[in-house]
């Protein structure tokens, strides 16, 4: 396995555990990662969302074996998360309640698009 190969696997096993984290995220730091009061699991919307997180983010995780396999699935995992990112921000600029976002779920998304796509470039 190449040196690029294996920082794109541990890079897909990181963000698939935070991934698959959202749910402890929210609980220990609510104004970054959940968007209702309350426990995380006293909203329906949340916990579909940290149900299709938990999803990716397995699949991200037992994807990091062949990287190059599973192009598909990262590019998915970049634009969905830009996508997701730019969504969350607008929404978190209209509410000032939701600013925490700013610092927590928007970046952290972001982050993973940035270097996912990087890796991925590096492969081609």
């Amino acid at each position: 396995m190449t040196s690029n190969n294996r920082l794109l696997s541990w890079a897909m096993i990181a963000f698939g555990t935070v991934f698959c984290l959202v749910y402890p995220l929210a609980i220990v730091w609510p104004s970054g990662w959940a968007w209702h009061e309350g426990s995380p699991a006293s909203n329906d919307y949340f916990m579909m969302i940290v149900a299709v997180y938990a999803v990716l983010g397995i699949f991200l995780i037992r994807a990091s074996a062949n990287p190059a396999a599973h192009a598909s699935l990262i590019w998915f995992t970049v634009w969905s998360s830009i996508a997701h990112a730019g969504v969350m921000a607008l929404q978190s600029l209209r509410a000032p309640m939701h600013h925490g976002h700013l610092m927590g779920d928007v970046p952290a998304l972001l982050i993973a698009a940035l270097v996912l796509t990087v890796l991925m470039k590096r492969q081609a």
